[in-house]
């Protein structure tokens, strides 16, 4: 101990002596912060954040508003049924809703329209007094069109951090419908494709050896002594 006259590694301690660091129970319990750990995450689908990272997001589309043809299928599903279009891309990018219902919804509001004003310019005619039904049943489907679809489009955007391209979505919808749902079904397909996990091949391990010491094996030896000793009585016995 140090007693004052030489050097000495050990400190002594008095009951007069003040603590170094006042201490409170609890404190030394705090959570340490991690600096690689607090990564900023998406409020829609919780993907984590590049630093650099602004919104509103900038990210290109991987295809065009007139690349129908890039994808057969999708170009003539939209071009003959855009609801049946419609339908598969809410149920791609909302997997709690089946795409019939959309599809039914997309059917009666903007086929609906559409068919409700051809129907009256064919049966009564374009005249003045008609003109006022037909142009309300365009209108109609032209606003459920723009209104309706277009918010779809906008949480497609918000999902996947897109641009408006080449504008505001339900502009676009209201003037490209058609190739607006053939670019949201290649963009949503495409997307689709890269999160697929590929099929992992599962080995099974060998079954488990077991070693048998000689130890086993000696008890034998006594049971083919015994068995030499008979046929040797049996041989030595008078006939």
């Amino acid at each position: 101990m140090a007693d004052g006259t030489g050097n000495s590694h050990y400190v002594k301690l008095t009951k007069d002596q003040a603590p170094v660091e006042d201490i409170r129970p609890g404190e030394l319990n705090q959570p340490i912060e991690v600096p690689q750990l607090n990564v900023r995450k998406c409020n829609e689908c919780g993907q984590p954040l590049p630093e650099s990272f602004e919104p509103p997001a900038d990210e290109p589309w991987t295809t065009g508003i007139f690349g129908c043809s890039e994808d057969r299928d999708s170009c003539l599903t939209g071009l003959f049924c855009p609801c049946v279009l419609f339908g598969r891309n809410v149920e791609s990018l909302r997997e709690d809703t089946p795409w019939t219902t959309p599809c039914m919804c997309h059917a009666v509001c903007i086929e609906g329209g559409m068919a409700v004003a051809a129907a009256t310019a064919i049966i009564h005619g374009v005249d003045p007094r008609t003109s006022f039904l037909i142009c309300e049943g365009l209108l109609f489907a032209w606003w459920m069109c723009g209104i309706y679809t277009g918010l779809v489009r906008q949480s497609l955007q918000k999902k996947y951090h897109l641009k408006n391209s080449p504008c505001d979505p339900c502009l676009v919808h209201c003037c490209l419908h058609w190739c607006a749902l053939c670019q949201e079904h290649r963009e949503m397909k495409g997307r689709l494709a890269e999160n697929v996990v590929m099929p992992m091949t599962i080995v099974n391990p060998p079954p488990a050896q077991e070693m048998k010491s000689g130890d086993d094996h000696q008890p034998s030896a006594p049971s083919s002594a015994n068995n030499n000793s008979e046929h040797t009585d049996l041989e030595m016995q008078p006939l």
